[in-house]
């Protein structure tokens, strides 16, 4: 619905921020609305141009997204504004800013769900947007049909295993051999709550239930080990491990990594997990990597071996110890992938080396920016961003950066 304007352009909606309002020329936020919307003298809005109706029917109830009420023009330019923001607050201006990749409705590969029983009733779903209350969830425009399948059969389980007037974590990936599934805070007692895990498995065909009652997760269905794959390597996924949240969000990631990186030479993938680059973009060259969880480098080093490829797995932790300039001058590029906090102790190393070229993936672009401003003032051009919406109509936003000197 559209509706005559006034003359005072302030009071028309003209972005989005960082948390998802809209902003008017005079900095007044109002939630759930779109560029070109107009704020009437009522506060009520009329819709413009770019205000698209929402295609699921918990929005915007649902805490899973937050701008399902923004045309595809208005979310990309979105993305793009997070990341152009962030490093303008830092000072710093890209010398490419290359078109942001947007993942598909319904390719989310990974979900972690809240369950909760009262009575005979299990709800299942994402929590209510600044609420602890659950959205029960009818339909999901993010998330893969195969993992949203399992909602409902999980409803009839749980209402076996989970206590009442208790809360539960239902965390599910996509993985090789199909869907691996982690339950914590259910209460697995007698021979038929047993029985039920295993026939619900079995119907489902799922790649593996596992169950955490409080004391660690313990597997209860495994018919083949759960992998996933990188680079046509197979890694073997422990239950809800890290993965990328979409496989073009992924692939798209990979792509601009691969693109930037010269042909030959050694490389350094930090924050590795489970080698998501160093896998993929290894098959011919020598590639070190380091990754502070135990479990996740050792099965990468295994997978590794198996592929007959030339990889260092190293478990270290990266914000304790650092690669140092001598250890990093080795490479002709390093790859970071950090957590959201960044790799603030490991940017100021690669700071002070000669590393030629820093493929910077990042999950924050608060976090990127403040590290990218270290690294050009140390001599780096930010040669280009590519910025990535993997979580499809929510404010999280990932990018790629690529640092030469």
């Amino acid at each position: 619905m559209t509706d005559n304007k006034s003359d005072s352009e302030t009071d028309s909606i003209i972005r989005i921020a960082a948390r998802g309002d809209g902003v008017t020329a005079d900095g007044r936020h109002f939630p759930l609305t779109a560029p070109g919307d107009w704020i009437r003298p009522d506060g009520s809005v009329a819709f413009g141009v770019h205000h698209a109706q929402p295609p699921c029917i918990h929005f915007p109830a649902c805490g899973g997204c937050q701008l399902q009420h923004l045309d595809e023009e208005s979310y990309a330019d979105f993305v793009t504004a997070r990341v152009t923001g962030a490093l303008a607050g830092q000072g710093v201006t890209p010398g490419a800013l290359l078109p942001p990749h947007i993942s598909p409705p319904m390719t989310r590969r990974r979900a972690s769900l809240r369950a909760a029983r009262a009575g005979k009733r299990v709800t299942i779903g994402f929590a209510e947007e600044g609420s602890h209350r659950l959205i029960d969830l009818q339909m999901c425009a993010v998330l893969d049909p195969r993992l949203f399948a399992l909602v409902a059969p999980l409803r009839a389980l749980l209402a076996a295993i989970l206590p009442d007037k208790r809360a539960a974590h239902v965390k599910m990936s996509l993985v090789d051999q199909g869907v691996d599934l982690l339950l914590e805070g259910v209460r697995v007692e007698g021979l038929s709550a047993d029985e039920a895990l295993g026939d619900f498995a079995r119907a489902q065909a799922l790649a593996r239930l596992t169950i955490d009652e409080g004391d660690g997760p313990q597997t209860r269905w495994e018919p083949e080990a759960a992998t996933v794959s990188f680079g046509g390597a197979a890694v073997g996924f422990p239950p809800f491990a890290f993965l990328q949240a979409t496989p073009d969000g992924e692939a798209a990631l990979v792509a601009a990594v691969r693109a930037a990186i010269p042909d030959t030479g050694p490389v350094a993938d930090l924050f590795c997990g489970l080698g998501t680059f160093a896998l993929a973009l290894g098959e011919a060259r020598p590639v070190y990597a380091a990754e502070a969880a135990r479990d996740v480098i050792l099965r990468l080093k295994v997978a590794a071996g198996r592929a007959q490829r030339r990889l260092a797995a190293d478990h270290r932790d990266l914000f304790r110890r650092p690669l140092t300039p001598a250890e990093l001058d080795r490479f002709a590029a390093v790859i970071l992938d950090p957590p959201r906090a960044g790799a603030r102790e490991q940017v100021l190393q690669l700071a002070m080396s000669n590393v030629p070229l820093i493929a910077y993936v990042s999950c924050n672009p608060a976090s990127f920016a403040r590290d990218a401003a270290h690294l050009t003032a140390a001599g780096y051009s930010l040669e280009s961003v590519q910025p990535v919406g993997q979580f499809r109509w929510s404010t999280h936003v990932e990018l790629v950066g690529i640092f030469r000197k």
